[in-house]
């Protein structure tokens, strides 16, 4: 499918985020299997959150944990299949690193299994000192709701 890339509008209005269509992805994916609505909501609220939409379709996503002074995580990105191939991943990405909110910050991190050739192009590396970052990861988090 092509579609003109200038139809595609990316937001950061809260008010158009189409929480059930991202909840229906997120659901589906291999870091976040079984998300309940609920969790994508709050998520969603407490979170600086870049919505790709045709007319009305959210057809993409991306939001950003961060106290908007000195961290920031990225986290769901995704461009659905159908639209893929478009440049749309740049488009977002080209968003969050100028979003207003998201200057002068001393680090952001993201976790990908498989896009880092796109998180390189905005200054993304692996970790420079692995050994000083620690995690607690529930994988299952989700089961339990």
């Amino acid at each position: 499918m092509s579609i003109d890339p200038d139809r595609y509008e990316i937001t950061t209005d809260p008010t158009r985020m189409d929480v059930a269509a991202i909840h229906a992805f997120l659901s589906q994916t291999y870091w976040s299997p079984g998300i309940p609505l609920s969790v994508v909501e709050r998520a969603i609220a407490n979170s600086v959150c870049f919505g790709v939409l045709l007319g009305h379709e959210q057809v993409g996503f991306a939001r950003v944990v961060t106290d908007k002074a000195t961290f920031a995580y990225l986290a769901d990105v995704y461009v659905l299949e159908a639209h893929r191939g478009q440049g749309l991943s740049r488009r977002i990405m080209d968003r969050v690193v100028a979003h207003p909110e998201l200057q002068g910050l001393r680090r952001m991190l993201l976790a990908t299994r498989d896009a880092h050739a796109l998180y390189a192009q905005y200054g993304f590396k692996p970790l420079g000192a692995p050994d000083r970052m620690m995690e607690v990861h529930r994988p299952n988090a989700y089961l339990a709701e």
